[in-house]
């Protein structure tokens, strides 16, 4: 990719975009809660995730925005909250997704309405000309650093541990944004049950930090 195209996806999907990313932990904060992970299985956990749970059909969604028509939209925003596992991840999706259009809307001009998170990145990419496997790429490593920042508040991980961990994890994001490219809704599926569970339970979760 050329630098300006590059450096736009870097500033959409980067932490100062102010989409709330900070305010979520994805069921994070119940697992470590409950003892199902920490600093020694973090990387493991949130790989599982990435690979088999949410993340992927976000990718997948991404993809499916990017070479949508503009009347197909809401038919896929209505099956990508139904794809979400919880009451919290349906909250994230659309309270992101809404910050994500009105701030991309007001800095750039971009007509663009308010759609599920990773609909909404999708879209904004095929609006400005950007391609989407990039943009999938950046979306699943923003969404895997935003998740270690949270367990740098839940656990005794450590920064220089952490940054390790989003480093290991980068080519698992480009291969998984590579391989959502071609995608369907048919390949859309989740196989990350702790994870699922998790989420879930964080709904009556006492006390917590995080909005899921």
């Amino acid at each position: 990719m050329e630098a300006e195209p590059l450096l736009t996806l870097a500033r959409w999907l980067s932490p100062s975009y102010p989409t709330g990313g900070f305010n979520f932990s994805g069921g994070l904060e119940t697992a470590v809660a409950e003892g199902q992970t920490g600093p020694e299985g973090l990387e493991a956990w949130l790989a599982g995730l990435l690979a088999h749970g949410g993340p992927r059909n976000d990718a997948i969604f991404l993809h499916l925005a990017h070479r949508a028509a503009p009347g197909e939209l809401a038919a896929l925003a209505e099956r990508a909250e139904a794809m979400a596992i919880s009451a919290e991840r349906l909250a994230e999706m659309r309270q992101q997704g809404a910050a994500f259009a009105a701030t991309t809307h007001a800095a750039r001009g971009l007509d663009l309405p308010d759609l599920p998170y990773p609909l909404a990145v999708g879209r904004a990419a095929r609006l400005a000309g950007l391609p989407a496997t990039p943009a999938a790429a950046l979306f699943l490593q923003s969404l895997a650093s935003n998740l270690v920042q949270a367990a740098l508040r839940l656990m005794p991980l450590g920064q220089t541990r952490g940054a390790g961990i989003v480093e290991r994890l980068a080519p698992l994001c480009a291969r998984l944004a590579e391989e959502t490219a071609t995608a369907g809704l048919d390949d859309l599926g989740t196989a990350a049950f702790a994870a699922d569970i998790a989420s879930l339970r964080h709904e009556v979760l006492e006390p917590r930090m995080f909005r899921s």
